[in-house]
C-alpha cells in the first residue's frame, strides 16, 4: 500500500500482479509519489502495461512503456499541461518500442508490442492516457463504470485481435480524458486477464469489503485465478483520500507567502544587492538597478509597489514573475538571474538590459523602415514563441514591454500577466478571469469573458506591428469599450495605408488579418504574419479600389448621415 500525505493531494494505491497460468509475468505496473512542489505542479502517476503473449520480447515493451511514462513524465516541463507532457512522453516511448521491433523483424516473435494505461492525478483532477485493451474503471453507485474503450476488433465470438497498441506504428493514437474528483473516488486499472474473468460488480464488491487495496487488490486476482484466468494478471486500485482546496496548491513552495520586499531608501543593501538608482516605476511595481556583492554584476530588482504589498494575489503573481523566467530560455526575452544567496523577503532579480523600451524607439524614430520594422516585430515572434511552446501567454504585448538593447536585440519583459497552461491546471484559482494585461493592447476575446489562445497574443503582436508603421492602433473605438459581440462588430479597421500611404497593400492586409476582431480569422501562427510581412501572401487579392467605408469609416458614415438628413428635409418640404 503506498500513501501519500494527506496534507496535499493524497491517494492510497493497492497493487497486485501475477504471472497466473503462465510462465513468465509479461505485465509490468507501477506508480510514482513526488513530494513538495512537484506534487503541486505534475501530481502523482499511475500506470499498467500488457505485453502480447506471442512475443518473447514484450515483458521488455511492458516495463519500458510503464517506466518512461513514470519518469520522463516529471522530467517535462512543469509549465505543461499533464495533457501535453503524457501525450509527448508516450509518442516518445512508442516511436522507440516501433523501432526495436522494426530492427528486429528479421526474428520471430520479437514485436515490442504491449498496452499501456495511465493515470495522472493532479489538482482535482484525473487525466487519463489508454492505448490497446488493458481497462481503467471508476467505482460509483456498488458498481465499476469503465472510462476506458477497448481497441480490439472483434472478428467473431471466437477470434478477435489488438488493433491499436504500444510499438506497431511510428505514430500512435491515443485515447485522453480528464476526469473531475472528489475525496473518496476510487479508480482502478487492470490487465485483460482480470476484468475478462471478474466482472465490475464482482470486482465492486471485492474492493469495498477489503480492509485495504492491497488486501483488495490480490483478492481480484485470486477470484480471476478461481474463475478460470489464463493469462497475466494485473490489478492497481487507487482511493482519493482529500484534494487540495482550490487555493491550496503552493507551486512557488510558499515564496508568495513571503512579506514583500521594501526599499526605504537609496542606496539600500537588502541580501547581498545594493540597490544604487531607481529605473521605473509604476502602480504594480518599482525597478531598481542593483549590484551583486558576489559577482559584481548589475542587476535589475523589482519588488511590489507599496499598496500591493499586502494583496496574497499580487504577491502570487508577482512570485511568478521570475519563476516564469527561469524556465524560459531565449535571447529575446528577459533572463532571470540565480542567486546561490537565501532571501529574506519577496522581491525578483533579472538581467539589466542597457537600451530603451519599444516606446522610447518609436518616438526616436516615428518614420521607421519596413525592414526595421519588420526585424523588431519578428524577434518579438521568437521570443513569443519561447512562451508558446511551453504552453504560457504573455498576454501583456505593448511597446513599453519590450526592449532594445544597444546590440539592438529585442527582449519581451515583464511577465506578470502571464498565464501557465500547466499552473493554471494544478490551481484553479489562479484564472481569475480578470483581463490581466494592458486593456489598450488586450485581443478582444479577453472581453468576452473568454481565455487568451496563442492568437490572442498574435492579435497584440498586430497592434504592434501597425503602431510601429503608423503611430496610431488599428480600431475607430478602442476594442476594450467593446465588451458584448454586438459591440465587437461595430469595430471598424483604420486601413494602415490611410494613414501612411507609403505602405504597401499587401503588407496592411497582412497586418489587417492578424489583428481581425473574430480569432478563427487570424493567421494561424505568428511564423504565418511574419511570413506575410515579408511578401504578399498567395491569399492576397489586390483590390483596384477599396470602398470608403474601409479606407475612412468616419467619413462614410458622417457623408451618410448627411445623405440621409438631405433626404427627410426633402420629405419635409414636399408635403
Amino acid at each position: 500500500m503506498t500513501r501519500s500525505s494527506a496534507t496535499e493531494l493524497s491517494l492510497t494505491i493497492g497493487q497486485c500482479s501475477e504471472a497466473g497460468a503462465k510462465p513468465i509475468n509479461q505485465d509490468f505496473h507501477g506508480a510514482l509519489v513526488p513530494e513538495g512542489a512537484e506534487r503541486a505542479l505534475k501530481g502523482i502517476a499511475v500506470a499498467l502495461a500488457d505485453g502480447i503473449s506471442s512475443s518473447k520480447v514484450s515483458r521488455i515493451a511492458a516495463e519500458i512503456a510503464v517506466n518512461s511514462f513514470l519518469t520522463d513524465y516529471y522530467c517535462t516541463s512543469d509549465t505543461w499541461t499533464a495533457k501535453t507532457a503524457g501525450e509527448r512522453v508516450i509518442r516518445a516511448a512508442n516511436a522507440w518500442l516501433h523501432a526495436e521491433s522494426q530492427r528486429n523483424w528479421l526474428y520471430e516473435n520479437q514485436g515490442y508490442i504491449c498496452t499501456l494505461s495511465a493515470i495522472v492525478f493532479k489538482g482535482r483532477a484525473a487525466h487519463i492516457f489508454h492505448i490497446g485493451d488493458s481497462r481503467i474503471f471508476q467505482l460509483a453507485a456498488g458498481n465499476l463504470e469503465q472510462l476506458t474503450r477497448d481497441h480490439r476488433l472483434t472478428i467473431s465470438k471466437t477470434e478477435s485481435y489488438l488493433n491499436r497498441a504500444m510499438g506497431v506504428d511510428p505514430n500512435v493514437e491515443i485515447d485522453y480524458l480528464a476526469v473531475n474528483l472528489k475525496s473518496g473516488d476510487v479508480l482502478v486499472l487492470s490487465t485483460d486477464g482480470v476484468h475478462e474473468f471478474v466482472g465490475p460488480r464482482e470486482m465492486a464488491t471485492l474492493v469495498t469489503s477489503a480492509d485495504d487495496l492491497d488486501t483488495a487488490a490480490r483478492e481480484i486476482v485470486a477470484r480471476a485465478l478461481a474463475n478460470g484466468s489464463d493469462d497475466n494478471l494485473t490489478v492497481q486500485i487507487v482511493r482519493v483520500e482529500s484534494l487540495p482546496d482550490e487555493t491550496a496548491q503552493d507551486v512557488l513552495e510558499g515564496v508568495e507567502l513571503a512579506l514583500a520586499a521594501e526599499v526605504p531608501r537609496i542606496p539600500y543593501d537588502l541580501d547581498g544587492f545594493r540597490i544604487v538608482r531607481e529605473i521605473h516605476a509604476t502602480s504594480r511595481s518599482n525597478v531598481y538597478v542593483a549590484i551583486d556583492s558576489d559577482t559584481g554584476e548589475c542587476v535589475a530588482l523589482k519588488v511590489l509597489a507599496s499598496d500591493l504589498r499586502d494583496n496574497p494575489g499580487a504577491r502570487r503573481r508577482f512570485a511568478m514573475e521570475e519563476w516564469v523566467a527561469r524556465r524560459l530560455d531565449s535571447p529575446h526575452v528577459v533572463r532571470a538571474v540565480k542567486t546561490q544567496r537565501q532571501r529574506t523577503s519577496l522581491y525578483t532579480v533579472s538581467e539589466l538590459i542597457d537600451g530603451q523600451t519599444l516606446r522610447q524607439w518609436m518616438r526616436d524614430n516615428p518614420n521607421p523602415s519596413f525592414e526595421s520594422v519588420r526585424n523588431i516585430v519578428e524577434q518579438i515572434a521568437k521570443g513569443l514563441r519561447a512562451f508558446h511552446r511551453k504552453e504560457m501567454l504573455h498576454q501583456d504585448i505593448r511597446p513599453d514591454n519590450i526592449m532594445i538593447n544597444t546590440a539592438g536585440t529585442v527582449k519581451i519583459i515583464d511577465l506578470g500577466s502571464v498565464r501557465v497552461a500547466g499552473v493554471r491546471e494544478a490551481m484553479p484559482e489562479t484564472d481569475t478571469g480578470d483581463i490581466l494585461g494592458t486593456h489598450q493592447y488586450a485581443a478582444p476575446e479577453y472581453f468576452l469573458g473568454f481565455s487568451g489562445t496563442e492568437k490572442s497574443d498574435l492579435f497584440s503582436l498586430g497592434l504592434v506591428a501597425y503602431e510601429l508603421l503608423t503611430g496610431s492602433l488599428p480600431y475607430v473605438n478602442g476594442v476594450a469599450d467593446a465588451t458584448t459581440p454586438k459591440a465587437q462588430a461595430s469595430l471598424f479597421y483604420i486601413p494602415a495605408t490611410e494613414l501612411s500611404p507609403h505602405i504597401p497593400e499587401w503588407m496592411d492586409w497582412a497586418i489587417r488579418k492578424a489583428v481581425k476582431i473574430d480569432p478563427a480569422e487570424r493567421h494561424e501562427t505568428i511564423e504565418e504574419f511574419v511570413a506575410d510581412l515579408r511578401r504578399p501572401s498567395g491569399s492576397f487579392k489586390p483590390r483596384s479600389v477599396t470602398p470608403l467605408m474601409e479606407r475612412n469609416p468616419l467619413l462614410f458614415w458622417q457623408a451618410l448621415s448627411a445623405v440621409l438628413l438631405l433626404i427627410i428635409l426633402w420629405l419635409l418640404a414636399t408635403r
